[in-house]
């Protein structure tokens, strides 16, 4: 028997765009004629390894109508891949800001409300104090930032860098879109089976020999050369004038991504950064709580905005 399908309650329309040269997809729900200085449009930026059709479950949460934009980065969903070995975060900032600025989106006329998700969240922090003008309120879902560097690490990290390019990257590829359904909550048990069934099948394709394969550049899983640079971020951060919602759940720990190397406390201490925040953690929700708790995370949303 077939797992029940969830039924998405606000169908989003396609859009492809050229930015920097890249094919770039995105969902849009709503027109941009709902856009208004109150109620600005919302842009939604996915995490590592996602895609922009994830937010749905939340974008149906919504109350109201709303013009709501998700972009899927440069190398994951339909946007074409980077064309590189590697991905960058001034990237993401660059087609972010080209984005913003396209004129087919109807997002250049007025400061926006910007939301991102994990590495979208890193993102979106970067680029609301770059560009503090472009944004009118900010939201981070357990966008954390990643641990510390020191110089003496870079020959190690551009060694494995090396290392790692000698061999082609790869992802692992399913026999149905059933078993991408399930390897999405053995992720997440927290996802129920109703949107895992809906999700597979905008997180991965079929190909040509029946194998389902995830809709992500390998070169994803490279190690990056760069070392992530905290003073700099931070540098970034201390420019952010507008409003910020930092969202995570309770069941996330970031002790299982990197040990004892960046303590949430270490976190803590870097979002004082930010001059207004306004912190709200969801329960029980893990990292992806805009599956976990779709209404209770749009509740917040909608308070803060609004």
């Amino acid at each position: 028997m077939s797992s029940p399908v969830y039924v998405a309650r606000r169908p989003a329309r396609s859009l492809f765009v050229t930015v920097r040269g890249l094919r770039y997809h995105l969902l849009a729900w709503g027109d941009p004629a709902l856009a208004t200085p109150d109620r600005p449009p919302l842009v939604l930026l996915h995490g590592w390894m996602d895609v922009a059709a994830s937010f749905q479950f939340m974008v149906d949460a919504l109350a109201g109508e709303r013009y709501v934009v998700a972009a899927d980065w440069r190398g994951f969903g339909l946007s074409d891949n980077g064309g590189g070995d590697s991905y960058w975060f001034p990237d993401y900032l660059g087609d972010l800001d080209a984005l913003l600025a396209h004129p087919e989106l109807g997002l250049a006329a007025q400061p926006v409300d910007l939301l991102g998700h994990s590495m979208g969240g890193n993102v979106v922090m970067i680029y609301a104090g770059v560009r503090p003008e472009r944004i009118r309120r900010l939201i981070n879902l357990e966008g954390f930032g990643m641990p510390q560097t020191m110089p003496a690490q870079a020959p190690k990290r551009y060694r494995q860098w090396l290392d790692e390019l000698r061999e082609p990257a790869e992802l692992r590829r399913y026999a149905s879109v059933a078993e991408v359904a399930a390897r999405l909550r053995k992720t997440n048990p927290l996802l129920p089976e109703d949107k895992a069934a809906w999700l597979a099948p905008h997180w991965s394709r079929q190909a040509a020999d029946g194998q389902w394969e995830i809709l992500g550049d390998p070169a994803h899983k490279r190690t990056n050369p760069m070392l992530y640079r905290v003073d700099e971020v931070l540098a970034c951060w201390k420019q952010i004038r507008a409003a910020l919602l930092w969202v995570d759940g309770d069941r996330t720990d970031i002790e299982k991504w990197w040990g004892h190397r960046y303590p949430r406390s270490e976190f803590d201490e870097r979002l004082a950064a930010v001059a207004q925040v306004e912190r709200h953690r969801l329960s029980p929700a893990g990292h992806m709580l805009h599956h976990d708790q779709p209404e209770a995370l749009a509740r917040r949303i909608e308070a803060f905005l609004d």
